[in-house]
């Protein structure tokens, strides 16, 4: 069992940085691929990137990619992800997960934060 809580959310202007943490408890976190998906009003939630374990590789979206950069530090259970130059079309709730393998499809991950606000202002 895995228990996921996002924090770092909050509203910044356009072409701004904002780091979301994700702190984890349960002792095998390391065992975990961790990922970051974004839920937009209205919209189907979409995968963001993800990571497998400290030494693996990351994977991002198309969107993001160049832009935000997911790491994790197993040594106080927590993933990140750094978002540089922030675009309107970034705003979204956005959730940390936890699963088996790291890949794009949100079904794959068995446990999810509650989500923190990301607000992008033009």
């Amino acid at each position: 069992q895995v228990h996921l809580v996002e924090s770092g959310g909050g509203l910044v202007q356009a072409g701004g940085s904002l780091r979301l943490s994700c702190a984890a408890s349960g002792p095998t976190f390391s065992s975990y691929a961790m990922g970051w998906f974004r839920q937009a009003p209205g919209k189907e939630r979409e995968f963001v990137a993800a990571r497998s374990s400290s030494s693996g590789p990351t994977f991002a979206a198309s969107s993001v990619k160049g832009r935000f950069t997911i790491s994790r530090d197993d040594a106080k259970n927590t993933v990140y992800l750094q978002m540089n130059s922030l675009k309107p079309e970034d705003t979204a709730v956005y959730y940390c997960a936890a699963g088996r393998v790291p890949t794009i499809r949100a079904v794959d991950y068995n446990y999810w934060g509650q989500g923190t606000q990301v607000t992008v202002s033009s």
